[in-house]
């Protein structure tokens, strides 16, 4: 819809976006219809089906990026920034860039969403998905390129207790990670240290090292991997 509140027909669809052009339009339209569009013309086809395919077209491309210029990061580092690279946030930020509000087909009337609003991260995500239907993986990699989330991120965001504050704090209603110390083995000059990191209502994780913040670390990055994959 155009940023007046009105439905965006087809003639207002652009044809490339992301910097990838579409040869079939009509996928690109659907990558951009809300399901709150059904409220304007029931019978249109929204983009959830999209953004399933894609979300997982996306976290297949990351993992691809990250696993091929980081050839001595372990699979914590890696999953840590993967988290990072395909937040919604990330998302968002790329939909902004791209000004994907002016051309999102929702219902009329409709108040403008926040910066934020996961409805740009799931358009993001059917519009990569549209894309691998349109010209595969080549195409794919053509917009997850143009969203300009595939950067060099700094130390602190790279960090697995970084990222899992950054995912927590996203949560509704936001939550923050808890760290204790199980146990302290080994000896003065090698100590074994086990800490578990725990979000409550999601689960928690352990991790053992030489000192408290390593273990702090490698329970964040375990935590992650296993509930936030």
């Amino acid at each position: 819809m155009g940023s007046n509140g009105t439905p965006v027909g087809r003639e207002n669809v652009p044809q490339s976006i992301f910097g990838y052009a579409f040869k079939n339009k009509a996928l690109l339209e659907e990558a951009l219809t809300t399901p709150s569009y059904k409220m304007t013309r029931p019978g249109a086809r929204d983009n959830q089906r999209l953004e399933f395919l894609g979300d997982a077209v996306l976290g297949l491309i990351a993992s691809d990026w990250l696993y091929a210029r980081n050839p001595g990061d372990e699979e914590g580092a890696l999953t840590s920034r993967r988290q990072k690279m395909v937040s919604s946030s990330a998302l968002c930020e790329a939909a902004e860039r791209a000004d994907l509000k002016a051309v999102l087909k929702r219902n009329r009337g409709a108040e403008p969403l926040p910066a934020h609003s996961k409805t740009f991260a799931d358009a993001v995500e059917a519009v990569i998905g549209a894309a691998w239907l349109d010209g595969g993986l080549e195409a794919a990699r053509k917009v997850f390129d143009g969203l300009g989330v595939a950067l060099e991120p700094s130390k602190a965001e790279t960090n697995p207790k970084s990222v899992l504050q950054h995912i927590t704090q996203a949560m509704r209603p936001a939550k923050t990670p808890s760290y204790r110390v199980l146990s302290a083995r080994g000896t003065c000059d090698k100590p074994v240290f086990t800490v578990e990191a725990e979000v409550e209502g999601v689960g928690r994780a352990t991790g053992s090292a030489g000192s408290i913040k390593e273990a702090e670390t490698k329970a964040a990055a375990k935590l992650i991997s296993v509930f936030f994959p």
